[in-house]
């Protein structure tokens, strides 16, 4: 690379020498318009009609080039400054002021050239201006008025094109149509823009082909390929090169990178992973309680994978429900109301996954739904004893012997296995135990006679409970009446004196009041 600098910096100097010797021989008529408009000395006196002496004097100079980073051993020249009034005898004398005058430019006072003693960069100062003037070498007379004149560094392609802004990021849709923008880049080059084409750059695509693109002139990244999906692939790393003299060979050339990524669209409906799924729920279940989890998978991000689910068909559609998870996008079936094994032991249901967010670019690609069946199977649960009734009331007279028969509860058990039943009467409901029940019928007795003057109503639970399984039991309540009996002889309430007035007629006494004495007569 070094190589193909030194040889470009060769040319440039060499077309710069070329370019100055054109300009300071050529246009002569040009040269003289230009001194003589610029370095014209005039002699006037101050009275009105008096004539004019005028002196045809000036430099003979040009603008002044000097290529930038310049390395050779000698000082390079970069111009001479010749006045009209030099007659060559050495009395003229040129002095230089100004920009890097005596620093970095330097002038032979007798001849006029001027050397650069320093190497320079245009980008760093791109022109410089000085100031020459003639003057008498025994006196320091000006012989000319002062003249200011330009030397401008020339561009060399001294620096590669730079991303300044990179490594970059950019996002476009999946499925995107071929030549959609993706994002600009753009490349900066130090040197000069309007000089050759030392700045003039090319951009090309290094990595990323065949599924990006990149406009050679403006930098501007497009999709190449159609149907780019982000489910297959979802990053890609490019890199963009842009390259100065306009993409010839021998330019300079810097690269960045740029990541690019699909962003989702929903392109891709829900999909069962099977057609079946198979759940069980116990009949001891109870309402709310989930039965089972099913998933429609959808590879879609964020709103774009959302799923619904709902029942469309089925024979148990009033007995469950289903809803969606938010967080894991499942089905969850559960319990509307509770399953009886022993009435029906199967259901059968067709569950609809749907999207919820549809992308009318993509409504054609649809339908974006799909269907499962879903079978469910009520499993037996081990439950206690039924009694036939919910609450029992019998009567009995009271004094009835002992071993009268009250009545008589009757309870099954209602799972397949339909294991026997057995009673009995809990104690802290018949504290006294004034009755007994028939551990294997149920048939409720008493045990002593019953007083409805004591106890009218006697409030009793039986218990059944299943042999075998889990033991489990039941209760229900006995309201148990006592029937009266004429067994009581009436009596009065009070015991009290009566007292009769003497010589009372028969049938004069009106009234008497126990327990006080009242004498009425009639008449």
């Amino acid at each position: 690379m070094w190589e193909g600098l030194g040889l470009q910096v060769f040319l440039m100097c060499l077309g710069a020498v070329l370019c100055s010797a054109v300009d300071a021989s050529a246009p002569l008529e040009h040269s003289h318009r230009h001194r003589l408009s610029l370095h014209r000395h005039r002699e006037r006196t101050g009275k009105e009609g008096q004539v004019l002496h005028r002196s045809k004097r000036g430099w003979v100079w040009n603008q002044f080039f000097v290529i930038e980073e310049y390395t050779g051993p000698d000082p390079v020249l970069v111009g001479r400054l010749h006045s009209d009034v030099d007659a060559g005898d050495g009395n003229c004398k040129y002095i230089l002021s100004g920009e890097g005058a005596g620093t970095i430019f330097v002038i032979d006072d007798k001849t006029g050239n001027i050397h650069a003693t320093k190497t320079l960069d245009r980008e760093e100062q791109a022109q410089y201006t000085l100031t020459a003037q003639a003057v008498d070498r025994a006196t320091n007379k000006p012989l000319e008025p002062p003249s200011e004149f330009i030397v401008k560094v020339q561009d060399i392609n001294d620096n590669p094109p730079e991303f300044l802004h990179g490594p970059y990021y950019a996002r476009v849709p999946e499925m995107s149509n071929v030549g959609t923008s993706v994002m600009q880049v753009t490349a900066t080059d130090a040197d000069d823009p309007t000089y050759g084409n030392s700045a003039r750059l090319v951009y090309s695509i290094l990595q990323g082909q065949p599924y990006f693109s990149v406009e050679p002139q403006t930098g501007i990244i497009r999709t190449a390929l159609p149907n780019m999906d982000r489910e297959a692939r979802q990053e890609y790393d490019v890199v963009i090169q842009a390259k100065d003299m306009g993409g010839h060979m021998g330019g300079l050339s810097g690269t960045t990178e740029v990541k690019i990524t699909l962003t989702d669209v929903n392109d891709n409906p829900p999909k069962f992973p099977q057609s079946v799924y198979a759940m069980s729920v116990s009949e001891d279940k109870v309402s709310g309680e989930e039965v089972g989890r099913l998933k429609a998978k959808d590879p879609d991000l964020g709103e774009n994978g959302l799923v619904s689910y709902r029942f469309i068909e089925g024979d148990g559609m009033t007995v469950f429900e289903i809803t969606t998870d938010t967080d894991t996008r499942e089905g969850v079936i559960k319990l509307r109301k509770p399953v009886d094994f022993e009435t029906k032991r199967a259901y059968t249901l067709r569950v609809e996954a749907s999207n919820t967010h549809l992308d009318p670019r993509f409504i054609a690609w649809g339908p974006y739904k799909d269907t499962a069946t879903v079978k469910v199977m009520v499993e037996d649960a081990d439950e206690p004893p039924a009694f036939m009734a919910t609450s029992y009331s019998f009567e009995v007279e009271e004094n009835a012997r002992d071993g009268t028969v009250v009545g008589r509860v009757h309870a099954k058990d209602t799972d397949v296995a339909n294991n026997p039943v057995r009673y009995m009467i809990p104690r802290y409901t018949d504290v006294e135990q004034f009755f007994s029940v028939g551990p294997e019928d149920g048939i409720i007795k008493t045990t002593r006679p019953l007083d409805r003057e004591t106890l009218p109503w006697h409030n009793i639970s039986v218990s059944a409970t299943e042999i075998g399984g889990h033991h489990q039991d039941t209760k229900v309540r006995v309201n148990i009446k006592v029937k009266d009996m004429n067994d009581n002889a009436p009596e009065f309430a009070t015991q009290n004196e009566i007292l009769v007035c003497e010589n009372v007629s028969p049938g004069k006494v009106k009234r008497l009041l126990f327990g006080h004495f009242y004498c009425l007569y009639s008449g």
